[in-house]
């Protein structure tokens, strides 16, 4: 682990605040402004701000120069992960931690060597509140179920979108993924935190594996843990992979709506061509 050259949280350091209605409102203020009458006393501030705190750190995956987790030894990405875990139960008191991967300058990476990246974060996403939010749900309508157990369990009777499995984990393309190659790491065994589990890495080399295949080469991507918020009740993590093979244009941006151009089924047909 290193220090991040360019942190994108800090130490806190008090709260932040918008400025005044009238600094906002600059030279277009005046007593008829419909944007200094709608601030009213006791009205919340629509353009409040407050500190991004918090840690951010780099977690290099190998001593070995290599610019892609497919190019790690299965032993070599195991000890990757057993990293990030590790570096994740050093930041329990946060109410989210992400970590991710950018591999190549089109997925984000600044830095050619292959490594990771935790942010501890003093709250909890919007996605991440949404999907904790299913899981209780769900557990509630079904007497204690798990959505992603039960989710996996179909994908394994169907076998239309899974790519592998093995004791511990199944990879899969996700249902009505957001783009072409998208890959999910599932473990069989519902756990809420990726930070305290053992199992994944394995099917993590699978999928890195078979996307170096599937394209003659590393592709460039990202990847992200999705862990349990702090005191969740009910959640199973898991792994998501999305190789960058397209752009979003404006219609993708303008409206939240993704179009994937390659179906998840054909897909992990490819892909199960590859193992």
């Amino acid at each position: 682990m290193v220090p991040n050259l360019y942190p994108a949280l800090g130490a806190p350091a008090g709260a932040g605040s918008g400025g005044s209605p009238e600094a906002e409102a600059g030279a277009f203020s005046s007593s008829g402004d419909p944007l200094l009458t709608s601030r009213r006393s006791g009205e919340p501030d629509l353009f409040s701000t407050r500190p991004a705190t918090g840690a951010h750190e780099v977690l290099i995956n190998s001593p070995r120069h290599v610019t892609a987790m497919a190019e790690l030894d299965d032993t070599e990405l195991a000890d990757a992960v057993a990293t990030w875990r590790e570096r994740m139960r050093a930041h329990r008191d946060a109410s989210y931690l992400q970590l991710i991967v950018n591999e190549g300058g089109g997925a984000g990476a600044s830095l050619e060597h292959t490594h990771a990246q935790l942010y501890a974060l003093d709250f909890v996403p919007a996605a991440i509140a949404r999907e904790r939010e299913r899981a209780g749900s769900y557990a509630e309508r079904t007497a204690g179920a798990g959505l992603l157990s039960d989710v996996l369990i179909e994908e394994v009777r169907r076998k239309d979108r899974l790519v592998a499995i093995d004791d511990e984990a199944a990879l899969i393309c996700p249902f009505a993924s957001r783009g072409p190659f998208e890959l999910r790491v599932i473990p069989r065994r519902e756990v809420a935190s990726f930070e305290d589990d053992t199992v994944g890495a394995g099917m993590i080399a699978t999928a890195m594996r078979v996307l170096s295949k599937r394209f003659g080469a590393p592709p460039e991507l990202n990847l992200w843990v999705r862990t349990a918020p702090r005191g969740a009740e009910q959640f199973h993590w898991h792994v998501d992979i999305a190789p960058r093979l397209t752009i979003k244009a404006g219609f993708e941006l303008g409206t939240g709506v993704d179009i994937n151009i390659y179906p998840p089924e054909k897909a992990a047909a490819d892909l199960r061509e590859c193992l």
